[in-house]
């Protein structure tokens, strides 16, 4: 998966690149960057209301200690809608760092720079190839219907047994 770091960055080089993939990445790009702007922005606002919180809550204390109720009850008032206000920009917080994951799985990774543009397999080039690709007769069989031909591998028996596709031999 992408990150969003990177993808804030290298804004046109995630678009040029996910066009080798014949992805037109230009929409959710942007709105990637829009969705962790607004995310981020929430998050620094939050941030700062619990700051703000923090500090009358201290106040609230030292008020309570010297003995002026009256002071500490107008402040206690001021913290109560302030866990309100956060609480509120926590859960949007939330949602929007939920909505920009889901966007970040739609974005494949990117592909390599010496991949080549390419709508079909058959454009892909083939760099390297060791050897003659053997040419197989009408009737081969692969290999999964060959040891259930022959009676070597029991792929059935070994699910029952383990549940996790271990053969019995």
């Amino acid at each position: 998966m992408l990150q969003i770091a990177f993808i804030r960055e290298n804004q046109e080089k995630v678009i040029k690149a996910l066009a080798k993939r014949n992805m037109d990445a230009t929409s959710i790009v942007q709105e990637v960057v829009q969705l962790d702007e607004h995310r981020r922005a929430t998050q620094v606002e939050l941030d700062g209301i619990l700051s703000e919180s923090n500090k009358l809550s201290a106040a609230i204390g030292e008020l309570m200690k010297s003995g002026e109720k009256a002071k500490a009850a107008i402040l206690k008032e001021k913290t109560i809608l302030l866990k309100e206000k956060s609480k509120t920009l926590a859960e949007t917080a939330d949602a929007l760092a939920a909505e920009l994951a889901e966007k970040l799985y739609t974005l494949p990774n990117l592909p390599a720079d010496i991949v080549p543009e390419g709508k079909t397999p058959e454009e892909n080039l083939n760099i390297f190839q060791e050897g003659d690709i053997p040419v197989l007769h009408e009737g081969a069989q692969p290999h999964w219907e060959l040891v259930k031909k022959h009676d070597i591998i029991d792929f059935e028996l070994g699910n029952k047994i383990t549940g996790a596709g271990f053969p019995v031999y």
